[in-house]
């Protein structure tokens, strides 16, 4: 069976995957994540027309729509019976929203509604086996245009980045209306082929707008919970106990996973994206909460092998499982993997069950050492902003020459070494500012400070990309700049998967200009539209590392 999915950076060819996901996923399971798509727009068609006739349904819609989207993220699920579990699931949801379009039109209009509605909004089947072939038809290459196929993808990824987002903010009790009816009116408005490009391109600017709406809303919900990350020296070190290793992105899990262990004589790590807990206070308090172990994602098939312990993979990025660890590796939330045991997600008031992971721990030899040492992290925005005078200073007296914004995701790919160099490259009155687990090119570098400043400020997650964004429009605002692209700051930025084309879509709708994209273009950008970015902000590929420093150092 054939796929095709060009979502991520590293898809074949930079053309599109065809025959297996260079992440790992099988055709089975990519047209299923289309299928699923696919359903959930046509959920999204019935909700939105109901809102014509003054029904939202968007409290009903979209905590469901932002989990099944969230599914659909490179490296989240690779689980076919989940897929399928989530597809029905999708048509029982369509089912009730249609029933109720229909209902509040009968009682507008005295008849039944008899309008024309895409496929997405009509197609059923009860024989799982259908949704395997209907999934082939219904990806990306349906939309014949190139541009609007183009524009139609890019307004979707920057969707499943604000899913995701917004499912997290939502796990910790914060969402908005806004938020959710856009996801609802963003999906809907693929189906319609009446948009022109123009059209189009306003959804996807809207997306940006959204994204940041969204990644305020996590900031919040982060912030209010566990308190502002703090600066944090973070042991990369281990101890001699048993230990779990903690992935993804989910503080909740987070929280719930430190609790259930405390008193047991099992420590906890944290690994990749999960890194920037550590500067939380909240969890400060926990003496077995150890550290971090280990460095980015896609190192995780030795680095799994080696902690000894059960790992706990909260969200994506989950890579192929190895049979040396398939026996200790759990998934929950969102995240799936074939033949791993996965967490239920928690009852209304209670916590999720980590009883197996932590039993299995207490049977389990101490992690195996990999470093030694400590890397810095906590300097999100209330830590930055806090010290403002001095950054603020440093610019003014030129020992702060440029603020390099160097955030996104990390990737296999030899060419991701550029980021590695760039940073090597960068004289010493320059500051990097970053989140995501792009970081980790970098992060254990010794690039020393200025004035007590960190060279390296680290922010967080992915979504503390929104700490960045906060603290330029902060500086824009202290520095009395009229523009953000006056700032002496430039944009490098690192992109694998959807989260990252939501961050930067959320940069171009504040106006940003100038940013350096790799290590490669994606795929799913259409020359034309891809033009229309590069007249309109400047975009521009990573090239050689010093080439682009002297650039980046010129206000290039």
């Amino acid at each position: 069976m054939s796929m095709f999915c060009y979502q991520c950076q590293e898809t074949a060819k930079n053309e599109g995957c065809t025959i297996k996901g260079v992440c790992g996923k099988d055709a089975d399971v990519a047209n299923l994540q289309d299928l699923l798509v696919f359903v959930l727009k046509g959920i999204s068609v019935y909700s939105e027309k109901a809102k014509e006739e003054g029904r939202d349904l968007s409290d009903k819609t979209a905590p469901f729509i932002m989990e099944g989207l969230f599914a659909t993220i490179t490296n989240a699920n690779f689980d076919a019976e989940r897929f399928e579990d989530l597809i029905e699931e999708a048509f029982a949801l369509r089912d009730e929203v249609e029933a109720e379009f229909k209902k509040v039109y009968k009682e507008n209009h005295g008849e039944e509604f008899s309008g024309d509605l895409p496929e997405h909004a009509t197609w059923y089947s009860d024989d799982v086996s259908d949704y395997y072939d209907k999934g082939t038809d219904v990806g990306v290459l349906e939309t014949e245009d190139v541009d609007v196929r183009s524009l139609r993808e890019l307004a979707t990824y920057g969707l499943k980045g604000i899913a995701a987002y917004g499912d997290h903010a939502r796990v910790l009790g914060k969402h908005k209306g806004e938020i959710d009816r856009f996801t609802q009116k963003c999906l809907a408005a693929t189906t319609d082929d009446s948009m022109s490009v123009d059209d189009l391109v306003g959804l996807v600017m809207e997306t940006g707008e959204m994204a940041v709406e969204t990644m305020a809303l996590l900031d919040e919900a982060n912030t209010s919970t566990y308190g502002h990350p703090e600066p944090t020296d973070v042991n990369i070190g281990v101890r001699n106990n048993p230990g779990i290793l903690i992935s993804g992105h989910d503080l909740k899990d987070m929280e719930e996973l430190l609790e259930q262990t405390e008193g047991t004589g099992v420590d906890v790590y944290t690994h990749s994206e999960m890194l920037p807990a550590n500067s939380y206070p909240a969890f400060k308090k926990y003496d077995h909460f150890v550290g971090n172990y280990g460095n980015s994602w896609w190192h995780q098939d030795k680095e799994f092998e080696s902690f000894n312990g059960p790992i706990l993979m909260t969200t994506n990025c989950i890579t192929p499982v190895k049979d040396s660890y398939k026996d200790l590796i759990f998934t929950t939330g969102m995240a799936g993997y074939p033949e791993v045991t996965h967490i239920p997600e928690r009852k209304e008031g209670e916590s999720k069950d980590f009883s197996e992971i932590i039993e299995l721990a207490k049977t389990c030899d101490s992690p195996v050492q990999l470093e030694e040492g400590t890397i810095p992290g906590g300097y999100a925005r209330n830590t930055v902003m806090s010290v403002a005078d001095k950054v603020i200073e440093a610019v003014e007296n030129g020992d702060i020459g440029r603020f390099v914004v160097m955030g996104g995701c990390d990737g296999r790919f030899k060419s991701r070494e550029y980021f590695t160099d760039v940073a090597k490259e960068l004289p010493e009155d320059a500051v990097i500012l970053t989140a995501g687990c792009a970081k980790y090119r970098y992060n254990k570098l010794d690039l020393g400070d200025i004035g007590g400043i960190p060279r390296v400020l680290d922010a967080g997650q992915c979504n503390d990309s929104y700490s960045l964004a906060y603290i330029a429009l902060q500086l824009k605002e202290a520095m009395g700049v009229d523009d953000i692209n006056d700032l002496p700051i430039s944009y490098d930025i690192a992109w694998y998967e959807q989260k990252a084309v939501a961050v930067l879509l959320a940069l171009l709708s504040l106006g940003v200009k100038g940013i350096r994209l790799g290590p490669t273009l994606p795929a799913f950008v259409s020359e034309n539209v891809l033009n229309v970015l590069v007249d309109k902000f400047d975009i521009k590929p990573t090239g050689d590392a010093k080439e682009d420093v002297a650039a980046i150092m010129a206000g290039e």
